[in-house]
């Protein structure tokens, strides 16, 4: 989503850290095109020029012109003032009411809120252990209730059964009665919207509001409407007591602006972002991690989430076992092929890796990310188990074979079977230093969910602490053999 507006301001900064000395009208300039990138961001222009005046008068301060490195203190006060723009912490929802706390999901329609409802239970299903209940408020769009059931069976979320003719605050009020006489610590009411903000709507919505008492009400509103989502927003805060806001498609190749105005605009934050149609595609929207992925920063702290979310345990545990004896063959690597596929692929992956950005525009403009690893993993598909088991089985006719199968080349083949033969030689290496735990201590400890690749660095700092090529001296490094291959 914010890809244009990453590469704009990627570009000013590489020319400011270019350089061995700055001056004033340096920072001056370079601060005009940071203007300029935001504006084309479709940000709201008194945003825009609250955060310009706000960061050029940190930047032309002594401390900066005649600090060691200026061009990465110029970065910093950036990220800071995005930080503070977007919200400064991440928001979280507030249950600490007497079951069941209330969750009233408002917006216009075609805004994604019936998903989101969906999506946000599933979330507070698995995640944080409450027993939740949707129920759907909106008569007026044909088959919205059945809509509801049908995504709350596929969330494994308890629906309120449908009864016809209901008005919404009646089937607000039995809703409420159900989920306190059956024990739910959570209701989500999935109110009905319109296709413009009317008096009918707003009139509805407080109705509801006064017969269930929510602790939190949540707007849903598109981030591809851009500014008008931030209209909407103020118009929707005007009539209700927002207290914060779901940006949904936030994976679509909107500008950004709407996000980067929200808060400032409206004062309620953003607490999650949709970031794609699954039922699981809903995160918390995390003001620093996504300042740090616009300034091409990464977000180390969200990938390891994600991995701690995907990761198989007992996949994981095996794969340990059999790397402490240094071993490791093509069922391995297919697991992990298929592990980064959990994660979201490759080119989700370098987005949120340090210095990997042009990595990840050569793939998703190359069109490989998507297609990368089913290609491997069809190649590692086409082989007997034996040959899995055992790659140096893999003579010319055996490769002939593979690559038929799976539909590539033996060139494809030989450069898998180096790519699997270069991260085998790194597993045996690493076994001869000791194992992963004191590689893991001469970086510094701590590690990536105990994988001892270093510690995450301070915001500003631009990397992972310990990690070689990071913290700002370069780019971080995809696993041995995989550079190797995405370049041919």
């Amino acid at each position: 989503m914010f890809d244009s507006l990453s590469d704009r301001l990627s570009g000013v900064f590489d020319r400011l850290r270019g350089r061995g000395a700055l001056t004033e009208a340096d920072v001056r300039a370079a601060m005009r095109e940071v203007r300029i990138a935001l504006l084309e961001a479709d940000v709201a222009l008194p945003v825009v020029r609250e955060f310009v005046d706000k960061a050029t008068e940190q930047a032309v301060g002594q401390q900066v012109l005649r600090s060691v490195t200026p061009g990465q203190q110029v970065v910093k006060i950036v990220h800071d003032a995005l930080v503070e723009m977007l919200g400064a912490d991440a928001s979280e929802l507030d249950l600490s009411v007497a079951p069941p706390a209330v969750i009233m999901m408002v917006g216009l329609q075609g805004s994604g809120k019936t998903t989101t409802t969906a999506k946000l239970a599933k979330r507070l299903t698995e995640k944080d252990r409450r027993k939740v209940m949707m129920a759907s408020l909106d008569v007026n769009r044909p088959a919205a209730q059945e809509q509801l059931a049908v995504l709350g069976r596929q969330a494994e979320v308890a629906t309120l059964p449908i009864v016809p003719g209901q008005a919404p605050v009646d089937i607000a009020r039995r809703a409420l009665q159900s989920a306190r006489l059956q024990g739910y610590d959570v209701l989500l009411l999935d109110t009905a919207g319109r296709l413009h903000v009317d008096r009918q709507l707003m009139d509805e919505m407080k109705a509801i509001a006064s017969v269930s008492e929510p602790a939190e009400i949540l707007l849903v509103v598109d981030a591809l409407t851009g500014q008008d989502a931030v209209n909407v927003a103020r118009n929707f805060s005007g009539e209700v007591d927002l207290t914060g806001v779901v940006l949904t498609r936030m994976d679509g190749d909107a500008r950004g602006g709407a996000a980067l105005s929200m808060r400032a605009v409206t004062g309620k934050p953003i607490k999650f972002a949709g970031v794609g149609e699954g039922i699981d595609k809903l995160e918390t929207f995390h003001p620093d991690r996504v300042a740090g992925r616009i300034l091409g920063m990464g977000d180390v702290v969200s990938l390891v989430e994600r991995a701690q979310e995907t990761i198989q345990v007992e996949e994981a545990e095996a794969l340990a076992k059999k790397m402490a004896k240094g071993q490791f063959d093509l069922n391995d690597l297919r697991g992990q092929l298929l592990q980064m596929q959990r994660m979201g692929g490759l080119g989700a992956l370098a987005g949120m890796l340090p210095g990997m950005k042009k990595m990840q525009n050569a793939m998703n403009s190359s069109g490989l990310d998507g297609k990368i690893l089913v290609r491997l993993d069809a190649i590692i598909g086409s082989m007997t188990p034996k040959e899995r088991g055992k790659p140096e089985l893999l003579n010319a006719k055996r490769k002939i074979r593979v690559a038929k199968g799976s539909g590539t080349t033996v060139q494809e083949v030989n450069r898998l079977l180096k790519m699997h033969q270069e991260m085998a030689t790194a597993m045996k290496k690493i076994r001869k230093m000791g194992g992963l735990g004191k590689l893991g201590a001469l970086f510094g400890g701590g590690g990536l969910g105990g994988l001892g690749i270093g510690s995450v660095g301070p915001p500003g700092s631009g990397g992972l602490q310990g990690l070689p090529g990071s913290g700002g001296q370069g780019p971080a490094k995809l696993p041995p053999g995989f550079e190797n291959f995405l370049k041919k």
